[in-house]
């Protein structure tokens, strides 16, 4: 667990020092959370090592909460010394905005996707309202309950087809997964004979409707905007992190008409020490997709089964901004993982 509480606590000094103090320090934050990581991802030894996922992670749950509040806490400060007149002021906003935008999408996503799917209520609810903090609340819905039962086929629209570059799928899986997330809950409303209307978008919408309303008496016009631009880097990131893991991985429809169960095939996955710590174990996606529940310190990684990212997760996002420098790097590392061991797509899976 200690990898875990450095790699996404440390940068929270430096992030308050950028909020408060401005100047350097959110140029230091921002270096920090990207270079630094990326820096530490090639000097130390990739992690293989499996923890028994059958182990107490008490601590790891202590640690998913702390962090929400952690994020709660630098969206409020960001509004009033960001977003207001009263704080970091001209140019010094945007590495602040930067490096605030970068720590909410590398470590409070990932840390609100691990909330939305544990079974306490509560925690559940905490997850969404770390995702509805950043405008993005329909995702703790659209995520369990289309995207984890339709991932790697065409009615999920958070999986990336071969070729789609990135400003393509972004409208596509942002409109798309609101709208899919929505019917999945008016459908199970109708199933539990509850009105269709009462969906937790209304919460979402009250979550966003309270935090613009903030930012808008903070810093008026331009208080709002900053912190829509903070929603956006955010939404920005989770849609990459979707797009990388997923791309071009499909699962085979049988005879029936259904397609093949999920399996370790079809996730993307990387093994570089520092980004798997800071994004509590994301880049072990395979195993999350097939055991949802487990929590993150027990995600398994296996280099023989699971298809592998030619770099770390956080590098191959930033590829993805380049479309065609990302269709050079990844389609033939596609092409090459499908050779190797992965499922063509409409023909049968091979074995393991």
């Amino acid at each position: 667990m200690t990898r875990f509480v450095l790699a996404t606590c440390l940068p929270l000094p430096l992030l308050l020092a950028a909020l408060v103090l401005g100047g350097v320090w959110g140029w230091i934050a921002l270096a920090w959370l990207t270079l630094g990581v990326a820096l530490m991802d090639r000097l130390l030894p990739e992690e293989w090592d499996n923890a028994d996922p059958g182990q107490d992670f008490t601590a790891g749950s202590a640690l998913s909460v702390g962090l929400a509040l952690a994020h709660i806490g630098l969206v409020l400060l960001a509004i009033a010394l960001l977003c207001g007149p009263r704080g970091v002021a001209g140019w010094s906003v945007l590495p602040c905005l930067l490096a605030l935008a970068t720590w909410t999408g590398q470590v409070t996503h990932p840390n609100a996707h691990e909330l939305i799917h544990r079974p306490r209520r509560a925690l559940r609810c905490l997850g969404r309202l770390l995702y509805g903090t950043m405008l993005f609340g329909h995702h703790a819905s659209s995520h369990p309950k289309v995207h984890h039962i339709h991932v790697a086929t065409p009615d999920d629209p958070n999986t990336a087809r071969r070729g789609e570059g990135y400003w393509r799928y972004f409208p596509r899986a942002w409109i798309g997964s609101f709208r899919a997330g929505l019917a999945a809950e008016r459908r199970d409303l109708t199933r539990a004979g509850r009105a269709r209307w009462r969906t937790p978008y209304l919460g979402d919408l009250a979550v966003a409707l309270t935090l613009c309303l903030l930012a808008l008496l903070s810093g008026g016009a331009t208080g709002l905007l900053l912190y829509l631009g903070l929603c956006l880097l955010f939404q920005n990131q989770v849609l990459l992190s979707d797009y990388v893991q997923h791309y071009g991985l499909e699962r085979r429809q049988l005879a029936t008409g259904r397609y093949e169960p999920t399996g370790l095939r079809h996730s993307w996955n990387a093994p570089q020490a520092a980004s798997q710590a800071m994004m509590l174990n994301a880049p072990r996606h395979s195993d999350h997709h097939l055991h949802a529940q487990r929590l993150y310190p027990g995600l398994q990684l296996a280099r023989e089964t699971m298809p592998i990212l030619p770099r770390s997760l956080p590098v191959m996002a930033t590829l993805a901004l380049w479309p065609g420098g990302w269709r050079r790097v990844m389609d033939p590392h596609l092409a090459d993982w499908r050779r190797a061991g992965g499922a063509e797509p409409g023909r049968a899976s091979p074995p393991g």
